[in-house]
């Protein structure tokens, strides 16, 4: 028994409270006062605690107030037996108890169940039948000879094969013959009867024997009374009763009513009743026990034998026949397996395939059939998914390339059973659904148009387009390009980054390669794809135009109102021969415009009317300016200079017939003048400054020392030192002003010839390098 209560100590330290109620005990029927029932932790640290024992059904002493002491800082109850416990079975075997806790301003209730199971290992007589008075029935004088009187209830006997005996002297005159009792306690009348024994008082002593040399002894006392005229009947012959199976032990279920005196009420069969009572007073039928038709499936319909009997007469009694219909009460949901279905699948999932099969049951019924539907939630698509009976399929291709298409689909299982009330469980769905990169990356051709003389900028974009989600989650990559041109990876804008010649090469024609990204559960899952791109070069003139001649000098004669074609301008670009268009300008010598251009020739106009007619010859320097007429914004061009000796014609007799003297043409010395253009880079002109402001400083600090050592010099100068200066200034100013003096005398000379000479050489200075034209007879030079 200590053991058993530090067992029990032990179990208390680990329970939780009452929120875990309620709470399930089995107890032996054999367990006596002072059983230890179950065991309660709780912790209470600012107030003292109670532990109530509210109710008990059904009604009964055999359980104490539940006791509450402080163990190490936790408070312990205990629910035991009382002193008066007699536990059986076979009376009652459910008992339940409504406890309370409070601490403080915390309450807390919940019950406590307690189921009595059957012990067969303890067999007692119990009872009125083993007490000292003895089991007391009373029979009327009128009973059947060997009908019985008494059953003889002991708890257990029935397993055990008890043998039962009156052990008792029953010779006349006393009893008109012997009682009987068999194994199954039926005490019997004797075959005589009981006539003419009224008032008399019968006492049986009944040994009970049972295996093992184990026994009991009891008495019963039979006294007869005498059958007056008054009956006992019942006011219907029969009842039909329906109850629900949840009513609690102790509930009431019918009041049956009799007629006669002072009457008492037993159920006669079955004997003993494990769920039903009647009240000996008042006929009331409660129940004893759960009526839970799941574990006790007989207890559809239960036939009760009732029997009315008057208190002083038993003999005066009626019997009637009560039948309790239990009906099925839906107390719980259907269960499922799994009680939560979870899938993932990819996008491409054939139509068809099964997700999940659920498995449901009915508590209250397991061969219910139970109704299945499918509600969806997020998204609303009912063509998605679908059940049939109890099987989740993919009921439509799962898409996810539309934008908010798929990607996660949220719906429910609603399972109902067929009882009343109608129950209902709800089993959640999710089902994931993963993107496939199903389709490749494309982009449609494109051509771009770039002049050759274009700065690096931006040429124009590749558009790539993937119809999987994300759209157009494409990054662009070259293969094989030149250097001067790339591709944006973002955002497939194509760069120009070098110079074009369209001379060299006039059409790129590039493979752009596509490969998307982010649109499959597997992120290293890419597919590709490729366009090709077309660059054409515009063409830009790179080249001036070069003039043959680039210089001419030429004799007219020109007579009154009349105008002379005097040269026509040829140029060409040697690198670009298909370069035709060119535009001509007089920019300079056109004095009095006194000559224009059509197209590359040049004409002499006659004088305006009223202006003077010269009467001397008179040359014009004229320059035409050359230019290429392309397509280009900047053009480039080059001068060509045309020496014109305009030589007035006059007549020296009227003219009489149509002969035209004609003066021979002077062929023209060829004078080619090329322009040089130069534009450096920006770079060269940084460092030409740098290095120019670094040869600034150089000069102006070397400047600085010399002057310092003139200075020097000036202050102490020695005579030797200004005589050898003096010298050498006056040994060189006697070349310099000769020098200068030679070039005065030459342009003098030219001006005053220039109308009659002609220039029929060409020579280049070997001092100076600078070219000039020159006369074969006279030597006479022009500088160029």
């Amino acid at each position: 028994m200590v053991l058993l209560r530090l067992l029990v100590l032990l179990f208390a330290l680990v329970v939780s409270d009452l929120q875990s109620l309620p709470w399930f005990i089995n107890v032996s029927e054999s367990q006596g006062p002072g059983t230890i029932l179950q065991s309660f932790s709780f912790n209470c640290s600012s107030h003292t605690p109670t532990l109530e024992l509210l109710d008990v059904q059904p009604a009964t002493t055999f359980f104490n107030r539940p006791s509450l002491a402080r163990w190490q800082g936790i408070y312990v109850g205990k629910v035991t037996l009382s002193s008066s416990a007699r536990l059986d079975a076979l009376m009652v075997n459910h008992y339940e108890l409504q406890l309370r806790f409070t601490c403080g301003n915390h309450v807390m209730e919940g019950p406590l169940f307690v189921d009595v199971q059957r012990d067969p290992g303890h067999i007692q007589c119990a009872g009125q039948f083993a007490s000292p008075a003895g089991e007391m029935i009373q029979v009327p004088e009128t009973v059947t000879p060997g009908a019985r009187l008494y059953t003889l209830l002991l708890p257990g006997l029935e397993s055990q094969g008890a043998q039962m005996s009156i052990i008792s002297v029953q010779d006349p005159p006393y009893f008109p013959g012997p009682f009987s009792i068999n194994e199954q306690g039926w005490l019997q009348a004797p075959s005589q009867g009981l006539k003419g024994q009224a008032e008399k008082v019968f006492q049986l002593q009944i040994s009970v024997s049972f295996g093992q040399g184990q026994s009991c002894q009891g008495m019963v006392m039979v006294k007869v009374l005498p059958v007056l005229s008054s009956q006992v009947s019942f006011l219907e012959e029969a009842q039909n009763i329906t109850i629900p199976e949840n009513l609690v032990p102790g509930s009431k279920v019918a009041q049956v009513h009799a007629r006669g005196f002072d009457l008492r009420y037993e159920i006669l069969s079955p004997m003993p009743s494990p769920f039903f009572s009647i009240g000996q007073a008042d006929g009331v039928v409660r129940t004893t026990a759960p009526l839970g038709l799941a574990r006790t499936p007989g207890m559809v319909a239960t036939r009760l034998q009732v029997k009315a009997f008057e208190r002083l007469r038993p003999w005066a009694s009626a019997e009637l026949d009560l039948t309790v219909n239990v009906q099925l009460v839906n107390q719980w949901p259907p269960r499922c397996l799994p009680a939560l279905l979870m899938s993932q699948v990819p996008e491409t999932v054939p139509v068809g395939t099964v997700l999940h099969t659920l498995t449901c049951t009915d508590p209250d019924s397991a061969g219910t059939t139970l109704d299945y539907q499918l509600l969806f939630h997020s998204p609303p698509n009912p063509n998605s998914l679908c059940l049939h009976d109890r099987v989740l399929e993919v009921n439509a291709t799962l898409d996810c390339d539309t934008p908010g298409a798929c990607f996660q689909y949220a719906a429910s299982i609603l399972v109902l059973d067929g009882g009343q009330p109608q129950m209902t469980t709800e089993v959640p769905v999710l089902v994931m659904v993963t993107p496939v990169n199903e389709f490749s990356p494309v982009c449609a051709p494109r051509t771009f148009w770039v002049r050759e003389d274009a700065e690096p900028h931006t040429i124009g974009s590749v558009v790539g387009t993937d119809v999987d989600y994300p759209h157009d989650s494409v990054e662009y990559y070259t293969s094989g390009w030149p250097a001067i041109f790339a591709v944006d990876r973002l955002s497939g804008e194509v760069h120009l980054l070098g110079p074009l010649d369209y001379e060299q090469q006039r059409l790129y024609r590039l493979t752009v390669l596509l490969i998307d990204h982010g649109q499959d559960w597997d992120p290293t899952c890419h597919r590709s794809g490729s366009c090709t791109i077309t660059i054409e070069v515009e063409d830009v003139n790179d080249y001036a135009p070069e003039c043959e001649p680039s210089f001419q000098e030429l004799t007219i004669y020109t007579s009154l109102g009349q105008s002379v074609e005097v040269t026509k301008v040829s140029c060409r670009i040697p690198q670009e021969p298909q370069r035709l268009a060119f535009s001509y300008d007089i920019v300079g010598g056109n004095s009095q415009s006194r000559f224009s251009l059509q197209g590359a020739i040049l004409v002499h106009n006659d004088p305006a009317l009223g202006s003077p007619w010269p009467e001397h010859p008179r040359t014009y320097e004229l320059l035409i300016r050359v230019a290429d007429a392309g397509p280009s914004i900047s053009h480039l061009s080059t001068t060509a200079t045309i020496i014109v000796h305009l030589v007035p014609w006059k007549a020296s007799t009227v003219a009489t017939s149509t002969h035209r003297a004609t003066v021979p043409s002077i062929i023209p010395l060829l004078v080619t003048d090329t322009e040089a253009f130069w534009q450096p880079e920006p770079w060269f002109v940084v460092v030409l400054t740098a290095t120019g402001a670094l040869l600034l400083l150089a000069l102006s600090w070397l400047l600085c020392k010399l002057l310092q050592g003139l200075a020097q010099l000036l202050q102490e100068p020695s005579k030797p030192a200004q005589a050898l200066l003096l010298n050498s200034i006056q040994e060189t100013e006697g070349p310099i002003e000769g020098f200068v003096e030679v070039p005065r005398m030459e342009r003098s000379q030219a001006s005053s010839s220039i109308i009659s000479l002609h220039f029929d050489g060409r020579a280049q200075d070997s001092r100076t390098g600078r070219d000039y034209l020159f006369n074969t007879r006279t030597g006479t030079r022009r500088w160029l």
